[in-house]
């Protein structure tokens, strides 16, 4: 469980099966400028009961009862739902508030479809918003490739009746393993990670090593066609030990560990106040 704030006011949460469900009387409450939690969960059950017998709508039926922190300090009961059921309740709320957001949902909708007709569009946009959380051209450059292996692996999995995702995080903790000897989860908790993707905090060589696990546990996949999920997991052991030897070899020439407690929150916080300092001085000059 935990607590995100959103222009100064917070918004609960809890993690459900790697998932993140947020508090919906929290989020109702900011965008029709609530500060009374009774009056917003009123606000919510009306629109829940619009949403049912006017619109048909299953949305509600989306939202699961989670216990979080109330204000007097107990756990209890609240309806919570996920990103994408929240989006949908947002669209629903007639508020000034909510109508930013209901201006970018139309706007990312229209550029997942641009995408569709046009995948290099996706590769772009993801390279825009590296470079403006600061990362180096050249760090892009790997970690789009790394995407381009992933997803060619998992396209040799799932080929050989791969499809849980349980069963594809199992596999990557293998390569991870055999790889830097860590699991993904010992990985993050070693670079003082939480929610945030391990790979965008992987440095160029982190990157590269991860890469050439999977790539060769890809190719194995190729070769020897395994069925059975067993397999599977040594293949995996396989690739992610071709790695290993890799990185071993370069650490005995150079010296030097490749696996790196370094991540790159640091970085994205620098830009932040980069940013918060030349609006600054932009509203001193007007």
């Amino acid at each position: 469980m935990s607590i995100i704030v959103f222009n100064n006011k917070r918004i609960r949460r809890r993690l459900v099966n790697n998932e993140w469900f947020f508090s919906v009387v929290d989020i109702i409450a900011i965008l029709t400028d609530q500060d009374n939690f009774q009056t917003a969960r009123k606000y919510w059950n009306k629109l829940a009961e619009r949403l049912r017998q006017e619109e048909g709508s299953e949305v509600v039926t989306k939202c699961h009862r989670l216990k979080l922190i109330a204000e007097d300090g107990k756990l209890r009961e609240t309806d919570c739902a996920n990103k994408e059921t929240v989006f949908r309740i947002i669209q629903s709320i007639p508020s000034k508030r909510a109508e930013p957001f209901k201006l970018w949902l139309a706007r990312v909708g229209s550029e997942r479809i641009d995408e569709i007709e046009d995948p290099e569009l996706a590769q772009e946009r993801m390279k825009s918003i590296y470079e403006k959380k600061g990362y180096s051209k050249e760090w892009i450059d790997k970690r789009l490739r790394g995407i381009a292996v992933r997803q060619d692996l998992t396209d040799e999995w799932k080929k050989r009746g791969i499809k849980e995702r349980i069963e594809f995080a199992i596999l990557t903790n293998e390569i991870s393993k055999a790889t830097f000897d860590k699991t993904v989860e010992e990985y993050k908790k070693f670079k003082k990670l939480k929610d945030e993707n391990l790979r965008d905090h992987m440095n160029d060589l982190e990157l590269i090593f991860n890469m050439l696990g999977e790539a060769s546990t890809a190719e194995i996949e190729r070769k020897q066609n395994p069925q059975e999920f067993q397999e599977h997991i040594s293949v995996s052991r396989k690739g992610g030990e071709i790695a290993r030897n890799a990185r071993e070899e370069l650490e005995e020439e150079t010296g030097e560990g490749v696996v790196s407690e370094e991540n790159y929150l640091i970085t994205e916080e620098k830009l932040l106040k980069e940013k918060r300092k030349k609006k600054k001085l932009l509203e001193v000059r007007e």
